[in-house]
């Protein structure tokens, strides 16, 4: 059953490398300045959405492997409140989630940026210039959006193959 679970989250992930391999051939091809700004974005988020639909997978993934059949937990603390014994896979995952840089963390800046509307900016002017420090949000680079994809599809086949051999 978990296996199942798995193959959703491989097919996910691949849908979002098919999704980044297309933004990035249109990069190299110099077709940006004829593709509109919005379908590179829906590109985006649409492999970031798809990331997202895999990592709530990841965690009933663990929940199935662990035995519990019933539940779809949405969060780390969801994850680890289901069992009365402490799994390794809930502190590998927190270790991520306050890891600067993890695939987890970027995940959920991405996520933060996507389901909030863009916050108000102040407008610079000759008497505001002190100091400004312009928050650009998470990294949504092409180069970035892969790395966190191979993280999550490296992770997801580690702890499915690690429950496989019992």
């Amino acid at each position: 059953m978990a296996s199942q679970w798995h193959s959703l989250i491989s097919q996910k992930l691949f849908l979002a490398k098919t999704l980044l391999a297309r933004l990035s051939s249109e990069h190299k091809a110099g077709a940006m300045q004829q593709t509109p700004a919005a379908e590179a974005e829906a590109l985006t988020q649409g492999a970031v959405e798809l990331m997202l639909r895999a990592r709530q997978s990841l965690l009933v993934m663990i929940a199935r492997h662990h035995q519990n059949k019933q539940e779809k937990p949405g969060s780390i603390e969801a994850l680890e409140a289901l069992f009365p014994y402490p799994i390794t896979e809930v502190d590998t995952l927190r270790e991520l989630s306050e890891t600067t840089g993890s695939w987890w963390q970027h995940l959920a800046q991405l996520e933060l940026a996507i389901t909030e509307p863009n916050k108000t900016r102040k407008t610079v002017t000759a008497e505001n210039i002190i100091a400004v420090s312009a928050d650009q949000g998470p990294d949504k680079s092409l180069q970035a959006l892969n790395e966190t994809l191979v993280s999550m599809t490296r992770f997801a086949r580690e702890i499915d193959e690690q429950h496989s051999e019992w």
